[in-house]
């Protein structure tokens, strides 16, 4: 799932195509798909993904307790 908007998260600075996320859920649209993910900081997603490609449209703050993957 690329990003084409070349975006970057506002808490962690990882660009908004790159890995690591996870997905939380998908759900297909009239017009494409639109695609909940979790940023590796903590921060929830939601992406549309149609003809145009993959763009993260909102986000949430990370929760105060999250630690990123790499510090577990």
């Amino acid at each position: 799932m690329d990003s084409q908007t070349g975006a970057v998260c506002p808490y962690c600075g990882w660009p908004d195509g790159a890995e690591p996320f996870q997905v939380v859920s998908g759900h297909g649209t009239a017009a494409g798909r639109t695609v909940w993910t979790r940023c590796g900081c903590g921060s929830l997603q939601v992406r549309i993904v149609d003809a145009r490609g993959t763009r993260v449209v909102s986000r949430s703050r990370p929760a105060p307790d999250h630690h990123s993957p790499a510090e577990r």
